[in-house]
């Protein structure tokens, strides 16, 4: 084992998944099947964060919303058609870099509507040793096996798009990949960290699973798990939506099992990662961070449980999210939970402050520094109130209460027809303490909090300048 280093400041690795369900992992018990063993020694070693949430139900504006510590509504960023990257605001990883971090992006990107060489790439936004893929050039995700000009070609202009299997990047060149992308960005991160020195590091690893489509898996997994192969959609056999209907949620067949199976292999690479920390004898003053970008899609066989919802909507299946952390030589160890109410805006400021950066580095966050609350000071309550804005829906949340409003029309109707998801029409207050499953609507037994709370919400609208809430 490579001898202790001897820095300060600590090594920061955020890891960020792609739809992960709320309920699998295997921890919780909720699904024999689930293998998470990775991600369960990371929440036994750190601290979970029971009542953390993203800023948006669907990753581009989500993602926005991380990168620069703010809300992306402040941008006009609400949904996939309005999100784009925060060219105005520095960047995470370019404060690391003001910092005198090494920095690191392997995985995907999707901000908006990027282009190579645009600021939304990570190299032009900090990053300094880049791999990545742009989703937003291709349907908002990532083929899990192929990265070609041939794939292209063999694919077709239509389908080509559709199944994302444009060529990676590195920097600004392409970088060709026929293999399994998971595997890739695990070994690409592991061979970073093992190429560091006493200079500290950030690595951001942005795997693209388990988006769908999870029955992208290689020949030897599908044959080890006796599962069929399901083909990429074939323009000249079939409508896309046709395709699409039959590859998610009821209809593709064994659906569930390709995406535990896509889960379990992101979960070892994981814990991969954690056993080169452990090799290189850094894992004690790294930060290891794992959540997720949206809520887990139920479409792509995510289980939310207990949660009601999800990926899309702003039911609590869409919004909350696993959110794991662990800094042994920071005190965010021991197997712990905090109920503290936290937003992943707290990672620019909680990720800077461990880091030592001046306080001045992150006041235009929206964010709070949460590292009093994941090392267990229960004074630490998090935040008072949280927002979500996605035009036709919105809510707020403030302690246990939440009012959620959703509005009938082109959007409800689209997410009905093609992701079989109910966005909750209408308007409805919750007590979250008493029922997380947001089964009842308390609004008639409680006027006063649904006008407190609605005001509440349009004056955070006018803040961030949306228009007033209706």
């Amino acid at each position: 084992m490579a001898g202790a280093s001897t820095q300060s400041r600590p090594n920061v690795v955020l890891i960020v998944s792609d739809d992960h369900g709320y309920a699998d992992r295997s921890a919780l018990g909720l699904d024999p099947d689930v293998c998470t063993p990775a991600l369960d020694r990371l929440a036994a070693e750190g601290v979970s964060a029971t009542q953390a949430y993203v800023t948006a139900p669907i990753c581009s504006p989500s993602r926005a919303g991380l990168i620069s510590g703010q809300y992306q509504q402040r941008w006009g960023a609400q949904w996939f058609d309005s999100s784009s990257f925060p060219n105005h605001l520095p960047s995470l990883a370019e404060r690391f870099r003001d910092l005198d971090y090494t920095t690191a992006y392997f995985g995907k990107v999707h901000y908006g509507r990027e282009d190579r060489g645009d600021r939304a790439c990570p190299p032009h936004h900090g990053f300094q040793e880049t791999f990545y893929g742009l989703a937003g050039k291709q349907m908002g995700r990532l083929n899990y096996l192929h990265h070609s000009q041939a794939a292209v070609e063999r694919y077709g202009p239509e389908a080509s798009w559709c199944m994302a299997v444009q060529p990676m990047l590195e920097g600004d060149t392409e970088c060709e990949l026929e293999g399994f992308l998971t595997a890739e960005l695990g070994r690409r991160a592991r061979d970073f960290i093992a190429r560091q020195d006493d200079r500290p590091f950030f690595l951001m690893l942005a795997f693209n699973a388990v988006h769908n489509f999870c029955f992208q898996l290689p020949d030897e997994e599908l044959a080890k798990r006796g599962l069929e192969k399901y083909d990429d959609w074939d323009p000249t056999l079939s409508s896309y939506v046709d395709w699409y209907d039959g590859a998610i949620w009821p209809n593709l067949p064994n659906g569930r099992a390709y995406y535990l199976a896509q889960l379990e292999l992101m979960d070892a690479e994981i814990g991969r990662l954690l056993d080169e920390l452990d090799r290189r004898g850094i894992a004690d003053n790294t930060i290891v961070v794992y959540t997720t970008d949206n809520g887990g899609s139920t479409c792509n066989f995510g289980v939310n449980t207990p949660l009601r919802g999800t990926k899309y909507t702003l039911w609590e299946g869409g919004i909350r999210v696993p959110f794991l952390v662990r800094w042994r030589a920071g005190g965010i160890t021991g197997g712990r939970t905090t109920d503290a109410l936290t937003s992943t805006l707290d990672l620019y400021p909680s990720l800077l402050s461990a880091a030592g950066a001046p306080p001045e580095s992150w006041e235009h966050s929206d964010g709070l520094d949460q590292l009093s609350a994941w090392r267990g000071d229960p004074s630490s309550t998090g935040h008072a109130a949280l927002h979500w804005d996605c035009g036709f829906q919105w809510a707020v949340r403030e302690g246990d209460w939440k009012l959620h409003h959703a509005d009938p029309g082109r959007h409800a109707d689209a997410l009905r027809r093609t992701e079989h998801t109910d966005i909750g029409v209408g308007e409805r207050l919750t007590n979250l303490a008493n029922d997380i499953a947001e089964t009842t609507d308390l609004s008639a037994d409680h006027p006063d909090i649904v006008e407190r709370l609605r005001a509440r919400h349009a004056a955070w609208r006018d803040e961030v300048g949306l228009t007033a809430s209706t």
